[in-house]
């Protein structure tokens, strides 16, 4: 692994640094494509951040190992044009105070912490006489570009969805054409590469969905996407996520094929505009009377709900995909949500929190975003009345029980539990509960 003092030999005056975070690819990348069209001697650069890494307890987490194998086929992209990348492990702020580039262009990150790091590498830069230049890549539209007639942010999905649409034309939808100027790149040896274990991680078992663009089940994901026994969704998640795919390209595909799987990406644009406007999500109620709620927060029944043993099948077996794979069918996502916050009345932090640990394609907005829509407390929610029957969700999605038996094979045998709960006096409970919260 190199070290920082290494680092420093590598990254001169007239380097000019491309900080790589959540859009891993050297194609159709907005900050990338600005530093080669703008500069000379362009520079890569990962930093696996501590600030983060420390946080994750799992040392075989799966997210990270993918991180490193994104970033080692990116490394042997660049070497084929006679570059590299420069990977570092660190505080990146540490980091940034050791590092004296030309400039550092990069993409924005709209979580809290990153926002904030990224306040302090442009002081400290600026400080320095280094440029610090960022973009817009993560998202098609941001920030203010998509707000109501008043300049006030939308709340609600539909009117956003609607603007966004109006909104949307060729420009913003065009792929940077970053090869044009692959000449730029700045010309060095290959550079040392980390292992996990030099990162404090271990290779795990998950495997990873491939980065492949499936048009004809896009073509048909309005039809399908609600099953979740057949491949009826993308599994595109991850790499939109850490940006190995680029959000302009699905949405050129989502134009052409199918209107419903384009909602799906305008709600993730929609998810990380409210992060933005609206920070307190980060912790507490969208709105702020669900703070009020007295959750029971039974820590036996959250354990049981964990590892897939409530004795409601479709719950189980979705807590058992995710334990397994790392990845939840979107549908049964709401069912686990819901059986979470209303029949068991656990706070939908607590599940936000497991989900953020097992999730491959955690993120941040769209999983706030989602467990504050089944709790109810969210912007746009499920109201608070509508709480999921897990039986009739089961007969209208998984009637054969095909996704069942395949996640809980002892169905129907002595070792399966029995229901932890029942049905009609959680859905009471669960109204009196909320009933008395917001009416306070």
């Amino acid at each position: 692994m190199i070290t920082l003092q290494e680092a420093t030999s590598i990254v001169t005056k007239d380097t000019t640094l491309v900080w790589l975070r959540r859009d891993l690819r050297l194609q159709d990348n907005a900050a990338l494509y600005r530093a080669l069209k703008e500069n000379k001697e362009v520079l890569p650069l990962f930093i696996f951040d501590t600030q983060i890494l420390n946080a994750l307890e799992d040392k075989k987490d799966s997210r990270v190992e993918f991180i490193h194998e994104s970033l080692l086929a990116l490394k042997e992209e660049l070497e084929k044009a006679g570059s590299s990348l420069l990977v570092l492990h660190g505080d990146p702020v540490q980091i940034y105070q050791t590092l004296s580039p030309k400039a550092v262009y990069t993409n924005h990150d709209f979580e809290p912490y990153a926002i904030q790091r990224d306040e302090k590498v442009k002081a400290l830069l600026e400080k320095k006489g280094s440029e610090f230049k960022t973009y817009k890549d993560h998202v098609l539209f941001e920030k203010e570009e998509v707000v109501k007639d008043d300049g006030k942010p939308y709340t609600v999905f539909t009117p956003y969805s609607r603007k966004w649409k109006a909104k949307l034309n060729a420009f913003y939808v065009k792929s940077y054409p970053t090869e044009t100027y692959f000449k730029n790149w700045k010309q060095c040896d290959p550079l040392p590469f980390p292992t996990l274990k030099q990162i404090g991680f271990e290779k795990g078992e998950i495997t990873f969905p491939e980065r492949v663009i499936k048009q004809a089940l896009i073509a048909h994901y309005d039809e399908t996407r609600d099953y979740p026994a057949i491949h009826g969704t993308t599994h595109l998640s991850l790499h939109l996520r850490f940006g190995t795919v680029s959000i302009r390209k699905l949405v050129q595909v989502a134009l052409k094929k199918n209107e419903v799987w384009l909602n799906e990406l305008i709600w993730r644009d929609f998810y990380q505009m409210i992060l933005w406007h609206f920070p307190h999500v980060v912790g507490h109620a969208f709105k702020p009377a669900y703070d009020r709620i007295q959750w029971r927060n039974n820590t036996n029944e959250f354990e049981k709900w964990c590892h897939g043993k409530t004795g409601y099948p479709i719950v189980d077996a979705g807590m058992r995909e995710l334990n397994t794979t790392g990845f939840m069918h979107n549908r049964v996502r709401m069912i686990v949500a819901s059986f979470l916050t209303k029949h068991l009345l656990i706070d939908w932090r607590w599940g936000e929190a497991y989900f953020a640990k097992k999730l491959l394609d955690y993120d941040l907005g769209a999983n706030n975003g989602g467990w504050q829509w089944a709790a109810g407390s969210g912007c746009d929610a499920a109201p608070y009345f509508r709480v999921f029957n897990p039986e009739l969700q089961t007969q209208k999605f998984d009637p054969e029980l095909k996704y069942i038996k395949k996640w809980v094979p002892e169905l129907n045998t002595k070792e399966y539990p029995k229901p932890i709960v029942d049905h009609k006096m959680a859905r009471e409970r669960v109204l009196k509960v909320y009933k008395e919260a917001l009416s306070e």
